[in-house]
């Protein structure tokens, strides 16, 4: 099949995703990106740009585009000759946590509903966030003044599809013996923004640390302009801990942080799937998670009492239990990195294929 993907916000995972994808697909994909900035002009104008740069939609088999796009103004100004449409989820405007000082634009979040009821096929990246948004989505067509669609809920269910995205792991064995077990090395690997908690991390950070707790940290994820403050803050603080401060622009050198780990944490406010830590997990690091979000749903539920968290005062026990006893949790890293390898593109995509050409045969 020939694949068109449209994908409005090329960043951050919405990147990631269409390039893995292209990369492990057994379809022909073409790509057609907008830069990753002011999201929401691209919610309100992508679709003219798509229209303008891609002149005959008729010769594909199949669309792919992500949330960042309002589908329905896409659809009727593309014309009669459109393929199939597949939108997939990685986040959504009715559940994604603002900051303090916003306010909620429900005309967004609208755009995501009647999108995802225009689609032909909708995917939705976690059983959590799909559960999120029908919820959030229910609740605002109910605070609609009259003829509330709610019949428009059901029909988004009949055709959602969870697929997690794919992760791109190197091939052959891991290597996870390059640990330091004395100042056992925890990685933030998360954005460096509000919804992610950092003052939560390093709160705890500097609890263990005035109990003289040994541990070493490295500082990655993508740093934006403006970023939380508290960053500032922690390169004093923890100056004698710090071994890396900031993105790592080389995938390779980025690896060799997560292959030195010993511990990823998680203090997310929102994470509908957690490609960091999958990642990060993959290659050697122990998770300490929050007992929330898409965390459970990834995690192995036999362990869920050793890598989730219930309270700061929980992740504090079980992080200095973990940098204590280091050498105790290695059966356990063992076990992990080798799951989560269910998560490479390599096995993933093929979900992702079979889903188009189901989709190209029902609609034909």
């Amino acid at each position: 099949m020939k694949i068109l993907f449209l994908e409005p916000f090329f960043g951050g995972s919405h990147k990631d995703f269409a390039l893995g994808f292209q990369a492990h697909s057994c379809h022909e994909v073409d790509l057609v990106t907008l830069p990753a900035r002011f999201w929401k002009w691209r919610m309100r104008g992508a679709s003219l740009y798509f229209v303008d740069q891609v002149k005959d939609f008729s010769c594909y088999d199949a669309i792919i585009t992500t949330d960042m796009m309002d589908l329905t103004d896409f659809m009727a100004l593309a014309g009669n000759n459109l393929p199939p449409v597949l939108m997939y989820f990685h986040e959504n405007q009715l559940s994604y946590p603002l900051e303090p000082d916003q306010k909620r634009d429900f005309h967004l979040g609208f755009t995501n509903i009647i999108s995802a009821f225009a689609a032909d096929q909708v995917l939705f990246n976690s059983e959590f966030h799909f559960n999120e948004f029908i919820g959030e989505a229910s609740r605002l067509i109910k605070q609609m003044p009259d003829l509330r669609p709610k019949w428009i809920i059901e029909q988004i269910r009949k055709k959602n599809r969870v697929v997690y995205p794919g992760c791109r792991f190197e091939s052959g064995a891991i290597d996870l013996q390059n640990r330091d077990v004395k100042k056992p090395l925890i990685i933030w690997n998360h954005r460096w923004e509000y919804d992610k908690n950092p003052e939560y991390f390093f709160d705890v950070l500097s609890r263990l640390k005035k109990k003289n707790i040994a541990f070493s940290l490295a500082l990655l994820g993508e740093k934006l302009d403006r970023f939380p403050k508290v960053f500032d803050r922690a390169l004093e603080k923890f100056k004698d801990e710090l071994l890396v401060y900031g993105y790592v622009e080389s995938k390779q050198e980025y690896l060799s942080w997560l292959k030195k780990g010993a511990i990823v944490v998680s203090c997310a406010n929102q994470e509908n799937f957690g490609i960091a830590v999958v990642e990060a997990v993959r290659y050697g690091c122990i998770p300490l998670l929050p007992d929330r979000l898409s965390y459970p749903e990834i995690m192995p539920q036999d362990i869920h009492s050793k890598v989730l968290y219930q309270t700061k005062k929980d992740l504090m026990v079980k992080l200095e239990h973990l940098l204590l006893n280091y050498n105790t949790y290695l059966p356990l890293q063992k076990r992990l990195s080798g799951e989560l390898e269910q998560f490479s593109w390599e096995i993933i995509v093929k979900q992702y294929d079979r889903i188009l050409d189901n989709l190209k045969y029902t609609l034909d």
